[in-house]
């Protein structure tokens, strides 16, 4: 499976046509991903059929600050057909705020959702991704280390290897030659953003870029 970030409707378009599998809707980039509003998650609903999972975050912070109102807005999200969405917080300890998380799915009641790359900030990594198997989240996407999937390969193969807890979707720096080793080591699932911009985020998604990717996480 092969998730590509999107900032708005043409993006999603672009993704479709590459053969992306999943989105993660975003906005603002620059403090790696903030909630996008209603209005653009009903465009980017209407350009393309792709699951989309949107993003649930306040500020560039691990955080759970302002939790109502990000409860609010995930209400009005769920009510513009939002269905999925990306979310995760950590305690001031360092360990992924279940409580939060838990409020906040609470909110949309049923919905799909993924604890993001949170975890890879967590004071102990390992330990969280265990304590996420307890998780309500259907999937975590982490890099294995802070600094990118260059550094955490050694943990994704060992959470690879685990049979139960949420899918693992790798992403966080991604590059091609990390493909074939983790779907060796059992990685199903990949998420690219930057990848898949020539001209970096202010520039439009590339589509064939798109088709390399899913290519290559299709062959592999």
């Amino acid at each position: 499976m092969l998730e590509v970030i999107a900032l708005g409707p043409e993006d999603a378009e672009r993704a479709q046509k590459g053969g992306a599998d999943r989105l993660e809707l975003v906005t603002d980039m620059a403090v790696a991903g903030l909630t996008p509003s209603a209005a653009v998650v009903r465009e980017v609903l209407g350009a393309t059929d792709l699951p989309v999972r949107v993003m649930l975050r306040a500020e560039d912070s691990f955080r759970p600050v302002g939790l109502d109102g990000l409860r609010s807005r995930a209400a009005d999200l769920a009510e513009a057909g939002a269905a999925e969405f990306v979310f995760g917080f950590l305690t001031p300890g360092g360990e992924p705020d279940l409580a939060a998380c838990r409020a906040l799915a609470e909110s949309v009641p049923g919905c799909r959702w993924t604890f993001h790359r949170a975890v890879d900030h967590a004071a102990d990594p390992r330990a969280a991704h265990a304590m996420l198997v307890e998780a309500e989240c259907d999937t975590v996407l982490t890099a294995g280390h802070p600094e990118g999937v260059e550094r955490g390969r050694t943990l994704l193969r060992e959470l690879a290897a685990r049979r139960e807890g949420p899918r693992l979707l790798a992403g966080g720096g991604l590059r091609a030659e990390h493909i074939a080793p983790l779907r060796a080591a059992g990685v199903t699932a990949f998420h690219v953003g930057g990848a898949v911009r020539q001209g970096g985020w202010t520039e439009s998604l590339d589509a064939e870029a798109v088709r390399r990717w899913a290519e290559l996480v299709s062959s592999s």
